[in-house]
């Protein structure tokens, strides 16, 4: 009886492991079908997991044009809506869903892939459940489309097709593939996995595709006679996009719903855009301290020599060098670059536009002041508030007047407020709690270490964004549902991440 008793319990949980691990599961993925040489990929995921069908439905149902225009439910299969959608703009009068559905699966990717030509050969992989009626079917597409042999061709090996421009590409592709997929790749894996969870969508750049873009970027430049008329070297330029992409790394995003809200990560390499601008970890120290009802703010922190990172980049796209183009624009503005530009950004730097902001105040009445209008709005910065004050003091004298009130700045301790509006400079100077709010924490990750933030609150005040749509109830009701707005960027073990979520509630 305990032997019986052990054995039942352990089928019980084996199969609620399984169950678990089928629920949870994102299953094949079509990397798997494409080559190590595939130098860029998207797929799309109709068929997630049961977790991101929940998450997906949980956060759409919210909409009512979702109800109205879509209605799916977890059971119901997506692939007959969107043939439907398609079908109804085309007329291809033969062809319905039973020509498809017995062979057709839920996964699709395109991609590019580097098989020694000059050009990239484009590629379609489709998952398929039946190689038989997935190779009738897919000439029955190719017939409805107007084409023939010559137009497109295909292989089929186990659950997947390959789609490309011609026989010979396809049966190399498959063949690279056979030897060494892409799911299989060492870069691959590594950026996937820096990317997050799988969603609904994927995306990946390899290595190589650096060098690929640049070299397809200068012949572009070069045959357009771009390069002259960007007033560069021309013979310098090509060396300079190629110098700037050949040490590329890597990148990878996915595009997924998490806890009532769609989200994208990206994995990438910080070379990509400077590592001096990426590499700041005190985003989020000057906008977490905004009032907790800030309907909008953008916050940045740099490492020292940001300027400089800049202006280098600049410089290389113009034929200037660095030090002439810093004394030409610092004797513009009146400043001593790069020092003068790093101190007046601090050590974080948030700009701010309250819940109570009038949009129609940038737009000042006949015969008012520019600036005099403005209010709720204004600038945050963490540093030595007397180096940032002289900073100030030095634009001022350049502008003469002329900034009507956008650079007067209060000071308290380590914090300078400027901007224009006296009352709204006097609430930034404290500390109003916006990095504990609900909204901001469930939009910004990474806010401890994080080198840029953004931050949209749609519901500040009396709900901006739904105002936005006037007497339109339709249109109001769709975007009563949004709740915020959040991007942040870090870098952590010399891979720099961003990620982007929108909120409903």
């Amino acid at each position: 009886m305990i032997a019986v008793a052990a054995l039942v319990g352990a089928a019980a949980v084996g199969g609620a492991a399984w169950a678990a691990w089928s629920f949870f599961s994102t299953g094949a993925q079509p990397a798997e079908a494409l080559p190590a040489s595939t130098l860029g990929y998207v797929s799309i995921d109709l068929d997630p997991s049961g977790g991101q069908k929940i998450e997906a439905l949980r956060t759409l149902k919210q909409f009512p044009a979702f109800e109205d225009e879509i209605g799916l439910d977890t059971d119901d299969d997506i692939r007959e809506w969107i043939f439907d959608e398609i079908q109804g703009e085309t007329e291809c009068a033969g062809l319905d869903y039973g020509d498809i559905e017995p062979w057709l699966g839920d996964r699709f990717a395109v991609a590019a892939v580097d098989t020694g030509d000059d050009q990239p050969a484009p590629v379609f992989v489709i998952q398929v459940s039946d190689a038989d009626a997935a190779d009738e079917g897919l000439g029955k597409l190719r017939e409805c489309g107007g084409g023939g042999p010559d137009d497109v061709a295909w292989s089929i090996d186990g659950d997947w097709a390959l789609l490309g421009e011609d026989q010979k590409t396809v049966d190399g592709v498959a063949a690279d593939a056979a030897d060494s997929s892409l799911a299989d790749d060492d870069d691959f894996q590594q950026w996937t996995g820096a990317a997050g969870d799988g969603g609904i969508m994927s995306m990946y750049a390899a290595p190589a595709a650096g060098k690929a873009l640049a070299d397809g970027l200068t012949e572009d430049l070069a045959a357009l006679g771009g390069l002259d008329e960007l007033g560069g070297d021309p013979a310098a330029a090509p060396d300079e996009l190629t110098e700037a992409f050949k040490d590329f790394k890597g990148a990878a995003a996915t595009v997924r719903f998490d806890d009532g809200g769609l989200e994208l990560e990206l994995a990438a390499d910080p070379a990509a855009t400077g590592r001096d601008l990426t590499a700041g970890d005190e985003g989020a120290e000057a906008v977490s301290t905004l009032p907790d009802d800030t309907a909008a703010a953008i916050g940045m922190s740099f490492e020292e020599g940001w300027v400089t990172d800049i202006f280098d980049q600049v410089a290389k796209s113009s034929g200037e060098s660095t030090d002439d183009l810093m004394s030409e624009i610092g004797t513009q503005l009146g400043l001593d670059l790069p020092g003068d530009l790093e101190t007046l950004l601090g050590e974080s730097v948030a700009v701010a536009v309250d819940a109570d902001f009038d949009p129609s105040s940038v737009m000042p009445s006949p015969g008012s002041e520019a600036g005099s209008g403005l209010t709720g709005i204004g600038v945050k910065v963490l540093g030595d508030s007397n180096d940032i004050g002289g900073v100030l003091d030095k634009l001022r004298a350049t502008a003469g007047g002329a900034d009507e009130g956008i650079l007067d700045s209060d000071a308290k301790g380590d914090v300078v407020a400027i901007g224009p509006d006296a009352s709204y400079r006097a609430v930034l100077l404290e500390d109003g709690g916006l990095g504990d709010s609900e909204a901001f924490e469930s939009v910004v990750e990474h806010a401890d270490d994080a080198a840029a933030i953004v931050y949209i609150n749609f519901d500040a005040g009396d709900g901006w964004l739904a105002e936005l749509a006037g007497d339109d109830a339709e249109v109001r009701d769709n975007l009563a549902p949004l709740k915020a707005l959040g991007m942040s960027s870090w870098v952590d073990d010399d891979v720099a991440h961003a990620v982007i979520k929108v909120t409903t509630g």
